[in-house]
């Protein structure tokens, strides 16, 4: 029973790390985060959180995985619950928009803009992140039967769902500020939503 306990604070401390960094991240970005910014944070020491996560490169690469397996959930969510592309896509942006609400920006896309010094672990699960979004774009809008038509100049579902991957992960960008932003943030991407579903 003691051993189980134990386990169980080990893995809240951990869990607490993770969420505690992802938010860092996601507001400042991946280099501007240490460890002693996490241990102030959760009042902890640093030697607490390499125990858990014996570099940074051990806990990015964790946190990216965490966030990928949250995000397939959220995904497997909506395609359970919609039926149409224009819901679809209208939900999977409210995932985007709700990140922005809270003051972050996408992990992966923070992560994406310092790709050059990350490491490579963590590099290889930001990209494994993009390729799960454009791969469910892509199976969403070859499925649709009310997409009206391929946006202009995309020769196939792929690329449309490429472009419009990098439309939510750039409009975040420019709505991050003021907060008031965030109704002109989903406007902009439902008004590329018109342009593939009816």
């Amino acid at each position: 029973m003691e051993g189980s306990a134990a386990e169980g604070e080990r893995s809240h401390t951990a869990t607490r790390i993770l969420d505690a960094a992802q938010d860092l991240v996601q507001r400042r970005g991946y280099n501007a985060v240490s460890y002693g910014d996490l241990a102030a944070e959760l009042d902890l020491t640093t030697a607490a959180i390499h125990y858990h996560f014996p570099s940074k490169a051990d806990l990015g690469e964790a946190m990216v995985a965490r966030y990928r397996r949250t995000n397939a959930d959220e995904r497997a969510a909506i395609r359970s619950r919609t039926n149409t592309v224009r819901e679809r896509l209208t939900q999977y942006v409210d995932l985007y928009a709700d990140v922005l609400a809270e003051g972050g920006l996408c992990l992966c896309g923070v992560l994406a803009a310092d790709n050059a010094t990350l490491p490579k672990a963590v590099r290889r699960e930001v990209q494994g992140f993009f390729d799960d979004q454009t791969d469910w774009l892509t199976s969403i809008l070859a499925e649709g039967t009310d997409v009206t038509a391929q946006l202009e100049g995309c020769e196939s579902p792929r690329q449309a769902a490429e472009l419009f991957l990098a439309a939510i992960e750039g409009a975040m960008l420019t709505h991050r500020t003021p907060r008031n932003q965030l109704n002109a943030y989903r406007a902009s991407l439902r008004c590329l939503i018109d342009t593939i579903a009816a």
